[in-house]
């Protein structure tokens, strides 16, 4: 196969069934392996989407500068949208990710600035508003309140986990929520096509989905501190709170059972996995996604 741009690679991740643990009979639990994409991540996807339709609805331009709040993972997608069309990048990270994620970042060619650990993705949301209110000819995607985030994954992820399954149904959805467009988009598609389908959505100890207080955590690319504008209420069937040990625990296991080489937001989504198997009839079918891969986080220690 030949391609013209890494951007043809994006979406179709590979599908695979986790073996190693034990699971009512006939139970099965299948990720979706988002760190194929060519970026490493399932951000990716978003940030062709994003770029596009700003250039097709005449948004932005060449010379335009893009301004975004992000853990890292949407910056790399957006990124390599951008690249063929040589737009300016600026980037605002919190202190406390990974610094591989922000180098990766940097050879895309964007500037990174940083805000407090302490203030959180509300701290870079603000300062990439305030950069944005001074920058001329720059836009600000703000992929925590931007619908085109859920309908990117209503209009790729959901349909390919269908063709995955060959046109069938899951049992139950299972995945992490940071900003919260992957779940919400993704359940969404499966309310509208099968009410059958649990959409069941993770997050870590320090996020308020479930009722908890904001705080402190070390799972990566997940865990909200508000609840997100384009998620719906009813579209969650259930929330588990997965603590960091937890997370972090399946994240090794699951390379040294499967060679799966993976971010500790999937351990999390897939520890909630293994919880909802236990509360379904045997036989069923679970679908997770794993976000991103290990490697942009060996500087936390995320095999520790």
């Amino acid at each position: 196969m030949i391609i013209q741009t890494v951007n043809e690679l994006i979406g179709q991740t590979p599908m695979m069934e986790i073996k190693g643990y034990d699971l009512p009979e006939n139970t099965r639990i299948l990720a979706k392996l988002e760190q194929f994409n060519p970026g490493g991540s399932i951000k990716d996807r978003l940030g062709v989407k994003l770029i596009d339709t700003a250039f097709k609805e005449g948004i932005i331009n060449k010379e335009s500068t893009i301004i975004e709040p992000t853990a890292g993972n949407t910056g790399i997608g957006l990124g390599l949208a951008a690249m063929s069309y040589g737009l300016k990048l600026i980037f605002v990270v919190p202190e406390k990710f990974s610094i591989e994620k922000q180098e990766l970042m940097r050879v895309l060619g964007a500037e990174i600035v940083h805000t407090p650990t302490e203030e959180g993705i509300k701290g870079a949301v603000a300062k990439a508003k305030a950069l944005g209110e001074k920058i001329e000819n720059s836009y600000l995607p703000l992929q925590f309140e931007n619908p085109i985030n859920p309908l990117t994954y209503y209009e790729t992820l959901g349909p390919e986990i269908v063709n995955d399954l060959d046109g069938q149904y899951p049992d139950s959805f299972v995945a992490g929520a940071g900003s919260g467009g992957t779940f919400s988009g993704v359940a969404q598609y499966f309310k509208e096509q099968s009410e059958s389908v649990r959409t069941v959505v993770v997050e870590p100890e320090g996020s308020i989905l479930g009722g908890g207080e904001p705080g402190p955590h070390e799972t990566e690319g997940i865990g909200v501190e508000s609840f997100p504008p384009f998620m719906k209420k009813e579209w969650i069937d259930q929330v588990y709170t997965i603590s960091d040990e937890e997370a972090f625990y399946y994240t090794k296991e699951l390379a040294r059972k499967n060679g799966l080489f993976i971010g500790s937001s999937s351990g999390a989504a897939f520890a909630a996995a293994l919880k909802e198997a236990q509360t379904l009839p045997a036989g069923s079918t679970i679908v997770t996604v794993f976000p991103d891969g290990s490697e942009r986080y060996l500087s936390k220690n995320i095999y520790k």
